[in-house]
């Protein structure tokens, strides 16, 4: 093989690295909900990973105006991915401890759940894909110990969703209109007051992108109503990472992204029930008048997504 045809396949695989950048650029910002867009977003952050290969692709090449264009590229990738990494400054207030898990229907191991509550001294726990005989498992585990209050609405497979808490429930809702079930609740804290818990779970975009799309929608309505007197705490599996725009629409003011806030970067929840590692980050919290200080992911056997976990301070507004 002669060096000029190796040189010609380095500028090859460099262009294509940057032009697969690129689009991990666009797809970060593109809001059309078409199911191979959608799908593709989920891994932008891997796509943009090219542009690095192109810059060093082009630079051993001599290609240097391309090379430029590859770091051009790579600086507008990394504007997307570094507040990831930094974390925001938060105010003082009443720390708690929350969890977020997808149960995968009645998969998860009820024992492994119940003790990583009692470990971690979580307060509030969001829980999605539950059903009735999860729900009859994890009180026999000795959830109900721990978190004695409760508001559930468990379904068939997937639908079911649950709020187990420490601090006592009222103003129950479940909102009419979507495939999964999406629920909130007031829960009473001491020295805080009333703080809303939504525990949220819209469609995946592989059931229809266009339904996807119209719940991620209402469920930011949802939230744009929430009461402004007091914090939030919003926890599910979206089914969205950091980089479906719909996704971000739902963290602009007065709610937030508590791993952003806690700069805690990527965190992959999903999927977990394969030979190679989680790639993409569903599970979320979002909070309003309150700071994730940390936020991290944890194995739940018999699951397919890792469980989240997040030290929550909560600002009184009272």
């Amino acid at each position: 093989m002669t060096p000029q045809v190796i040189r010609t396949g380095i500028r090859l695989l460099a262009g294509a690295a940057t032009l697969a950048a690129a689009a991990g650029v666009a797809l970060h910002f593109i809001r059309w909900p078409l199911e191979p867009l959608v799908l593709a977003a989920s891994g932008a952050p891997y796509l943009m990973c090219g542009a690095v290969i192109g810059a060093v692709g082009f630079a051993a090449t001599r290609q240097w105006v391309a090379a430029g264009v590859a770091v051009i590229v790579a600086g507008a990738g990394l504007a997307t991915q570094a507040p990831l990494y930094f974390a925001e400054p938060g105010g003082n207030g009443h720390p708690i401890m929350a969890m977020q898990a997808n149960l995968l229907f009645d998969g998860a191991d009820p024992a492994a759940l119940v003790d990583q509550v009692r470990t971690r001294d979580i307060a509030i726990l969001t829980v999605n894909e539950l059903t009735r005989p999860a729900v009859d498992a994890l009180s026999r585990a000795g959830l109900d110990h721990l978190l004695p209050h409760r508001y559930l609405a468990p379904g068939q497979t997937a639908s079911g969703t649950g709020i187990w808490s420490r601090f006592p429930l009222s103003h129950t809702t479940e909102y009419d209109g979507y495939i999964l079930n999406q629920i909130s609740a007031t829960a009473t804290i001491p020295d805080v007051g009333p703080v809303t818990i939504y525990a949220f779970h819209p469609v995946p975009p592989v059931y229809d992108t266009a339904v996807w799309a119209d719940e991620l929608t209402r469920l930011n309505e949802i939230l744009r109503n929430a009461p402004t007197d007091r914090p939030a705490i919003v926890g599910g599996d979206f089914n969205a990472t950091h980089d479906h725009a719909l996704f971000r629409t739902m963290t602009t003011a007065p709610f937030a992204d508590a791993a952003t806030q806690a700069g805690a970067g990527h965190l992959p929840t999903y999927p977990t029930d394969k030979p190679f590692p989680p790639l993409v980050g569903i599970d979320h919290f979002l909070l309003a008048n309150a700071h994730a200080t940390t936020v991290e992911t944890l194995p739940l056997p018999g699951a397919d997504h890792r469980a989240l976990v997040a030290r929550i301070v909560l600002t009184p507004t009272g």
